[in-house]
């Protein structure tokens, strides 16, 4: 579900559906709410062997969003440690096998190929920009976390977040958009 805020940025509440997706635009500033999933490289290399083979995934991914972060050890009383996006471009060889599966979103930083842009339209998906450098800031926005898979991986286990208000933006939307690409028109000369 996406309402407008008072500020002009669109509050997102997971799992999202293809409507929910097909609203969203390149350069959209959005507040996510609700739950995301973690995965790094590594969990990734352990989800694409049961993808090939047809097995069930540890996670239901369908409207769902992963956010690409390996979070840092929590402090006493805190729930998370630095939880900061990680380049997006690693898991391109995954991504269009998990948006065909029914994922709807990635939050990265970086840009993504043109295989991922293909299957967001495909697929209808979503790539979220989040701001690297910040990830004791975007700690504050998790409110609950859990591993649900994959713990021997330490920091790159698989994570089940309850977020809210956690702030993004659209790079890549479901209708060809890149924001990327936007904004280097933008300023060129």
């Amino acid at each position: 579900m996406i309402t407008i805020g008072t500020d002009g940025s669109k509050d997102i509440t997971t799992p999202l559906s293809d409507a929910d997706v097909e609203s969203l635009k390149a350069g959209d500033r959005v507040r996510i709410t609700g739950v995301l999933y973690t995965a790094r490289d590594a969990a990734h290399g352990r989800l694409m062997p049961l993808i090939e083979r047809g097995e069930k995934l540890p996670i239901d991914v369908r409207g769902q969003i992963i956010y690409y972060t390996g979070p840092s050890p929590a402090r006493p009383g805190e729930i998370v440690g630095s939880i900061g996006p990680t380049t997006a471009s690693r898991m391109d060889k995954y991504t269009p096998a998990l948006l065909k599966l029914g994922l709807k979103g990635t939050i990265g930083k970086g840009y993504r190929g043109q295989a991922v842009k293909d299957a967001l339209k495909q697929h209808k998906g979503v790539y979220f920009g989040a701001i690297g450098g910040a990830g004791a800031v975007l700690s504050r926005f998790v409110k609950k976390l859990e591993i649900v898979a994959h713990a021997d991986l330490g920091t790159e286990a698989i994570r089940r977040l309850e977020v809210e208000n956690f702030p993004a933006i659209v790079v890549n939307d479901c209708h060809g958009n890149d924001l990327y690409q936007e904004g280097m028109k933008a300023y060129a000369r």
